[in-house]
């Protein structure tokens, strides 16, 4: 079934479809809200963004109108299509979902097609009726291929990525224990030698357990790691401040050992937050600022700050800073920060870790949707993450508490 190129029908619905692109661009919008997590001023969260909607519909109503019309050749509706799946690729939407909205525009579209031809004054035969809505759920299926052509192209890339990642992790695993159990081999064969001396002995000794509390830090961030995700978003809510006092009672005496003050600041925000995921941050990132503090500073100092502030879409975030005046990163490894078993390096000064404390920050923010980052201001460190400030949810996880 075909429309021919004067179908009177074909070009009416073309221009209602036009005339009514905005109205039917906020059915689509409520639709899809009303299905998934995303909240609905995030579902096209920019300008440009929501007003490529109506393209789309212009792209279907040239289609209607103009047999000889192609959806897919149209470049300007093809490259909107694109950048909606590269959208909802970054929003988390699965393809599930993606289906499901071009469904729902496909049956608001028909509905339309229903509204205008029972209000028109021109007549149609049924055949005609049908080959329109026939153009039209095909151009509603031309977008959402360009759309899914699209994200499933990032899911590719990205699975690509995580694989590569997954192999050069377990590369550095690999080679780090080797490292380790190496050494223990060879100071636990040398003790075995009966008339080494004392001396000697417990610096053998020491290696050993060196290396062996080493294996132990790495495989107890392992464990770690395993615990970050969704799950992370059902621990204990605590406040801010009682988090932060809870990393200090266990990490004072580290500092206090190497003649470091540790400060908190009076001005952290008093705002419920995932008790286990902040003081696990927490903990990583005042220890490392503790590691790479500057023997030859007579004042050194490591402070934990933290403000509410607004970012570029206009929502809440909960900062966080651990800022120190140690030896900070040299400008060359800064990119690198944040990469499992790296660990910046400092002369032939040694620093004990795993190079896993940087990732665990990351990983944790990241699955409680938040980000990390760390900035240079001449001496020392400045190391922070913020988390999205949701005050009706997290009021509500501290009540059920």
């Amino acid at each position: 079934m075909t429309l021919t190129e004067d179908c009177p029908l074909a070009e009416v619905l073309a221009l209602r479809l036009r005339e009514s692109r905005d109205e039917l661009t906020a059915r689509w919008l409520d639709r899809i809200a009303a299905r998934v997590s995303v909240d609905a001023n995030r579902i096209f969260p920019s300008a440009d963004l929501l007003d490529h909607v109506p393209v789309l519909i212009d792209g279907i109503a040239g289609y209607v109108a103009n047999s000889s019309s192609i959806v897919s050749a149209d470049m300007s509706v093809v490259d909107k299509a694109r950048e909606l799946g590269g959208l909802r690729h970054t929003q988390g939407f699965d393809q599930y979902e993606i289906l499901k909205e071009f469904e729902i525009l496909g049956g608001i579209l028909l509905t339309f097609v229903g509204e205008v031809a029972g209000r028109s004054e021109v007549k149609c035969t049924n055949d005609e009726l049908m080959a329109c809505a026939q153009r039209v759920y095909h151009a509603v299926c031309l977008i959402q291929e360009a759309t899914s052509t699209q994200f499933l192209q990032l899911v590719t890339d990205r699975v690509a990525e995580r694989e590569e990642r997954l192999r050069a992790f377990n590369r550095a695993l690999t080679h780090e224990f080797r490292n380790r159990i190496g050494a223990c081999l060879g100071a636990g064969q040398i003790l075995q030698i009966s008339d080494i001396d004392q001396e000697k002995r417990a610096e053998l000794a020491a290696v050993v357990v060196r290396n062996v509390r080493g294996m132990q830090g790495i495989l107890d961030n392992l464990l770690e790691l395993t615990r970050v995700g969704a799950d992370a978003r059902q621990h204990r809510h605590v406040r801010l401040p009682g988090a932060a006092a809870e990393v200090g009672r266990e990490l004072r005496e580290m500092a206090a050992a190497q003649g470091i003050t540790l400060r908190f600041s009076e001005d952290l925000p008093d705002v419920e937050v995932a008790a286990a995921a902040i003081e696990l941050c927490l903990t990583n990132l005042v220890s490392n600022a503790i590691k790479y503090s500057d023997p030859s500073e007579p004042h050194p100092w490591i402070e934990v700050r933290g403000a509410l502030e607004t970012a570029d879409d206009g929502e809440t975030e909960v900062v966080v800073e651990v800022v120190d005046n140690g030896l900070g990163v040299p400008e060359a490894e800064r990119d690198r920060l944040f990469e499992r078993f790296y660990r910046a390096s400092h002369g032939e000064r040694e620093i004990e870790g795993t190079g896993l404390g940087l990732s665990i920050v990351r990983e944790t923010v990241k699955s409680l949707g938040g980000r990390v980052w760390a900035r240079f201001p001449g001496k020392g460190s400045v190391f922070a993450f913020s988390l999205p400030w949701r005050r009706q949810e997290d009021a509500a996880a501290l009540a059920a508490e």
